[in-house]
């Protein structure tokens, strides 16, 4: 099961008693704050739930699917997640 934005924020704001808009505002601001620090090359370390990261992907050779033929794929840089000690052993309980 997936969940969206509008059920994260209406989440939020259930267990923090404000108002739909305002748990709004919160996870908006959550949210462009991590992608200003990644996109400024910092992690952002969440003690026990995890660490938000930007990692460098070397560019390296793939395939077209439709028809095999051989391409170069540009280096990129991508988000990643770790998982902390305290998330891991909650989903693992």
């Amino acid at each position: 099961m997936t969940t969206g934005k509008a059920e994260l924020v209406k989440e939020i704001s259930q267990k923090t008693g404000v108002t739909l808009k305002q748990g709004s505002e919160f996870l908006n601001a959550f949210l462009e704050t991590v992608e200003e620090k990644l996109a400024r090359g910092e992690k952002v370390q969440l003690i026990g739930f995890g660490t938000f990261m930007a990692r460098k992907r070397e560019a390296r050779e793939g395939r077209k699917p439709g028809t095999g033929e051989k391409i170069t794929i540009p280096a990129s840089i991508v988000p990643s997640f770790k998982a902390g000690k305290s998330l891991r052993d909650k989903l693992n309980s």
